[in-house]
């Protein structure tokens, strides 16, 4: 369910730029920096890097993109 909140205008501002950069809906810029924010408050020794990466293996297994992993 869709909640309205109020955020500042600067954030909406640097939102739309980040959002026209990568291909983002305006929410959906404002959701992956939520999503990024929260995984490092968890997670606070893990780099931006991983935690992309990890967001992104996530939406791949998400999608039915997966495979199994071999060792060696």
């Amino acid at each position: 369910m869709a909640t309205a909140i109020r955020i500042s205008e600067e954030l909406v501002d640097d939102a739309k730029k980040f959002s026209r950069i990568d291909h983002r809906s305006l929410t959906g810029q404002i959701e992956h920096w939520a999503k990024i924010g929260k995984c490092a408050e968890e997670n606070p020794d893990l780099t931006y890097s991983l935690i992309k990466e990890i967001l992104v293996g996530i939406a791949e297994l998400e999608r039915g993109e997966k495979s199994e992993y071999k060792f060696g």
